[in-house]
């Protein structure tokens, strides 16, 4: 059985990892699962991608937006490990059967829609539906993945969102995502800067969308709400508002910051990030003063 100190090894460094405050002193999480970009040798050897293709499902440099909060008291969980090889904005065992050398166990979800798009927890393919491997994975280690991965990942963020509420009374996570510049809303409106994802409502107040929106808007972005990406696995499993617990997603065209064929930063790169960083500041102390004032009125 490989152990998960075996996965540290094999990738370098340790597969994820959380940037701490000395103390948390504000009731949020920042998260960002899809912007791992150390890609094992022995996972491109596996692969029939090239190194450039193979990171088309990436979340180009994400973590570099969001990585400063903790300086405002706020824990930060990234992947070190790409998407590509393991997505843990999904279900632990939404898996093809196609893609395996053995029968899959019965309590496996092969019958999900992002199985049957190729992008289950681990995928087939990466973006414009490029398949990854050139021959069928090994079972047992694609489970090992799951188990030595996936699960200590999900350990790490439940006990971070546990630990906040716990403190506050009530727990904000934000999940931190990129999307690519050629998404649209259709009828021939604008390509969005920002999409936040809820739910539609379901995992967080709704105060938490209305503040996000207003303020990307007063930046000179066009944000908008939840079409095409209302959140995945991860802001819907955390996601709770009723017991105080509360999850957003936040979708940034690659379009503004990076250039898409060659994954060059552009420019703006640089503006872009001062951006996120005030509206990750200005996005807290908004959400916490509206909540502070909701239990206020309980009292």
């Amino acid at each position: 059985m490989v152990k998960q100190k075996d996965f540290a090894d094999y990738f370098g460094v340790e597969p994820y990892e959380v940037i701490a405050p000395s103390e948390q002193t504000r009731p949020f999480v920042f998260n960002s699962p899809h912007s791992g970009r150390i890609y094992p040798e022995g996972f491109l050897a596996s692969s029939r991608l090239d190194s450039l293709s193979i990171r088309a499902s990436e979340d180009y440099y994400v973590d570099q937006f969001f990585d400063k909060v903790a300086q405002f008291g706020v824990p930060f969980l990234k992947a070190n490990f790409p998407r590509a090889w393991l997505d843990v904005n999904r279900e632990p065992y939404e898996l093809d059967p196609k893609m395996f050398d053995a029968e899959l166990p019965s309590y496996i979800n092969r019958n999900s829609i992002r199985v049957a798009g190729g992008l289950g927890t681990i995928p087939k393919i990466v973006a414009e539906k490029k398949d990854i491997y050139h021959h069928k994975l090994p079972l047992c280690e694609s489970l090992d993945r799951i188990e030595h991965l996936y699960r200590p990942y999900h350990e790490t963020l439940r006990k971070l969102i546990a630990r906040t509420h716990a403190k506050f009374g009530y727990s904000f996570l934000v999940d931190c995502h990129s999307m690519p510049s050629n998404v649209g809303q259709g009828n021939s409106a604008p390509r969005p800067d920002f999409i936040i994802g809820d739910r539609y409502g379901a995992s967080a107040d709704k105060c938490l969308m209305q503040i996000a929106l207003l303020l990307l808007n007063n930046m000179g972005y066009h944000a908008v709400s939840n079409k095409p990406y209302a959140g995945g696995f991860i802001t819907e499993h955390y996601g709770r508002p009723r017991k105080n617990l509360h999850a957003l997603q936040i979708e940034i065209n690659r379009g503004l910051y990076i250039d898409e064929q060659t994954l060059e930063l552009k420019p703006s790169f640089a503006g872009l990030q001062s951006d996120l960083q005030r509206f990750s500041t200005q996005f807290m102390h908004y959400v916490e003063h509206e909540f502070s004032n909701i239990q206020a009125a309980a009292e």
